[in-house]
């Protein structure tokens, strides 16, 4: 399973494989059921993770007790909540498992330690952060100049494997519209599709 991990790690460094097979001998990696909550909106995010297999769902609960989705994390994405600018730490999201899940576990309270250890996890990290960043920032801009079917159908083409892996109403939720929406769009689509066959 830490193939997965390594063939990940090999976009970011020059080692070779045999090389960042001795650095991932130690990776910490756990297997979580279907359901599990990894942490809960409002705590302290101590891990960060990485899917080796699996779906994990970014959500939160607004004051009127509706759940609102962000993102889904799937084979061969980090899952990190960066909120050291907030004053007192905690995550304004949660996290949890919508499937059965094998995840990489970083221990983020030793984080520096690991670095110190191991100084080119750093220098992988950095660039996975900036990579991670810089398609948040793209799918931000391109989610906000869209039209719900446009988005629709970006997801069709870079994420199809999330319409059947997730539930409709949190599709619906991360696309920004209400499922009803969702179940139209997905007629045209379909219908769009019979046509042009």
């Amino acid at each position: 399973m830490k193939d997965v991990l390594i063939q990940y790690m090999k976009r970011f460094s020059d080692l070779s494989e045999s090389e960042l097979g001795k650095l991932v001998i130690d990776v910490p990696v756990a297997t979580f059921k279907k359901g599990t909550i990894l942490f809960h909106q409002g705590e302290v995010p101590d891990k960060c993770y990485f899917v080796l297999k699996g779906c994990v769902r970014l959500y939160a609960v607004d004051e009127k007790g509706n759940e609102n989705t962000f993102n889904f994390f799937t084979e061969e994405q980090s899952v990190t909540i960066f909120n050291q600018h907030a004053p007192d730490k905690t995550s304004p999201y949660s996290l949890s498992c919508l499937e059965d899940c094998t995840l990489v576990v970083g221990d983020l309270t030793t984080e520096q330690e690991t670095y110190d250890m191991h100084p080119v996890l750093e220098i992988m990290t950095r660039k996975m952060i900036e990579e991670d960043m810089g398609a948040i920032r793209d799918d931000f801009s391109s989610f906000i100049s869209s039209t719900p079917e446009e988005r629709y159908h970006a997801l069709m083409e870079k994420r199809p494997d999330l319409i059947d892996r997730v539930p409709q109403y949190q599709l619906a939720s991360y696309l920004g519209i209400k499922p009803e929406s969702l179940s139209r769009i997905k007629k045209r689509s379909a219908s769009h599709l019979r046509i042009v066959d």
